[in-house]
């Protein structure tokens, strides 16, 4: 059995844009990058939990929509100064499909 999901088509985000993906085990932000990579993150930024599949994608990094705070897609973490960190999940394109690991969406902690 595979240990991933399939979410979506690649082409269903556009480049340098992201979505709020809901799955049976949660909902996490699906971003795109321009060179087509995907990333997967908790939704909230670390700051006052703003929307991040709201923000602007720039490289591997979104800026979050409320209040500017630059988060990494790779690391999750705030760039900068500022603080904080949102969890991360293993994401790929296999096929041209977005595909996101179960066993880490599983271990997501509840909000």
């Amino acid at each position: 059995m595979s240990d991933w999901i399939d979410i979506a088509p690649l082409e269903d985000i556009p480049k340098r844009g992201a979505r709020m993906v809901k799955t049976a085990l949660g909902c996490v932000a699906v971003f795109r990058t321009a060179e087509d990579e995907v990333f997967a993150l908790d939704n909230a930024c670390p700051h006052k939990a703003g929307p991040l599949a709201e923000g602007i994608v720039h490289g591997t990094s979104v800026t979050c929509p409320l209040h500017n705070w630059v988060i990494s897609l790779e690391t999750g973490k705030a760039q900068g100064n500022d603080e904080g960190q949102v969890a991360t999940y293993p994401a790929r394109v296999e096929q041209g499909r977005i595909l996101l690991e179960r066993s880490f969406l599983r271990a997501r902690t509840a909000a």
